[in-house]
């Protein structure tokens, strides 16, 4: 079975076609700068295999749809009823479903929500402390997001480690344009920092991250916004944006800033990797210890003086970066000393390859 796993981005879309159960990638591309989804879909090289399915790495659907589902016009419809909560993802996702619909008739689709290894969690981990009418009527819990990439994680350190995931305490450190922590016990996600939508939790390229409610509805009084402002300020010149004052958040951008001495962009580094550092610390709380630590995502591969800055002052947990290993290298290595009592690990990680695992079993009735 080929399955056709598309990862949507606002103006990107990159693919891949998996052979299952195989995992054989038959192809990949990645569409830059896209302004029409019909267009850059009709343009996906698929090769000589047809396509039986497509896959999508779904966010948000509430709590009927926290596993993965044939699409039809009740997950939609959940994904629309969700859609304030996770409005940058849904709305791509809608979209694309509605393309590939008119380009692929006839071929299933099917949504792997991003909360399904979510599910997993204590409900005293989930549970907010809100009115009960608003859990049990409107759905309001901790869901949890990054769910395939911190599902992946999980799994490649148990393999480059050598050690079973039943045996492992690890905290997955998805950190990029979109960053989230997840503490895995025995394979499960037991806690994570996004929250009810994937706003909340660390600070995002331009999305607020944990946030007093009550400053919304201050600025809301004060200054006379309605919803839609207030959504639009902080999905879009919020989180690193708004700290550091460098526009889209990018952290290289902030990384060049902070070295030609930018305080703010200086000060932005260092909020995120205080909050980094400061979940690692609850998450290993959380667990009654940790064994490794593992950094993923573009900035989690890719920026050695963030990862430096985020274990600093975790030595007391044993968690300490090699120097050497840390500044140089690439792929899938170890970070941390020869000996050291916790692990530390940059990995690629592979969502897509997590969807269609899961898409496939869905599609044979597993």
């Amino acid at each position: 079975m080929n399955i056709l796993v598309p990862n949507l981005g606002s103006t990107s879309l990159k693919y891949q076609i998996l052979e299952m159960p195989s995992e054989r990638v038959a192809a990949r591309g990645r569409f830059e700068r896209v302004s029409d989804y019909r267009q850059a879909i009709s343009e996906i090289q698929v090769g000589d295999a047809p396509v039986d399915a497509v896959a999508f790495k779904a966010v948000h659907a509430g709590p009927r749809y926290r596993g993965t589902f044939v699409i039809d016009d009740a997950v939609t419809a959940a994904m629309e009823e969700f859609l304030p909560a996770a409005p940058a993802h849904n709305a791509i996702y809608l979209t694309a479903i509605r393309a590939f619909r008119e380009a692929m008739p006839g071929v299933p689709l099917v949504a792997a929500f991003e909360t399904e290894f979510h599910a997993s969690m204590p409900e005293y981990a989930a549970r907010y402390g809100v009115p009960a009418e608003w859990r049990e009527k409107y759905g309001i819990r901790r869901y949890g997001f990054h769910g395939a990439s911190h599902e992946y994680i999980g799994g490649r350190v148990s393999e480059v480690l050598g050690r079973p995931a039943a045996d492992l305490r690890t905290i997955s450190c998805h950190l990029g344009g979109s960053s989230s922590i997840c503490a895995i016990a025995g394979g499960r996600s037991v806690d994570t920092t996004m929250g009810f939508s994937p706003q909340s939790g660390l600070e995002n390229a331009t999305r607020h991250g944990d946030l007093d409610v009550f400053a919304v509805l201050y600025m809301m009084d004060r200054c006379g916004w309605d919803a839609a402002e207030v959504r639009k300020q902080l999905t879009k010149t919020g989180g690193l944006a708004g700290l550091s004052g460098v526009a889209g958040g990018d952290v290289r951008d902030i990384e060049a800033a902070a070295a030609q001495g930018n305080a703010d962009a200086c000060m932005a580094l260092e909020v995120f990797a205080y909050q980094v550092r400061k979940t690692i610390g609850a998450y290993a709380a959380a667990m009654g210890g940790v064994d490794a630590v593992a950094f993923t995502g573009g900035i989690g591969e890719n920026s050695p003086r963030l990862r430096a800055m985020c274990c600093s002052g975790l030595e007391f947990l044993g968690i300490r970066l090699d120097p050497a290993s840390n500044e140089n290298g690439s792929g899938d290595r170890l970070l941390s000393p020869e000996g050291a009592p916790v692990a530390v690990l940059a990995l690629a990680t592979n969502e897509e390859l997590v969807v269609a695992r899961r898409a496939y079993r869905c599609l044979n009735g597993a």
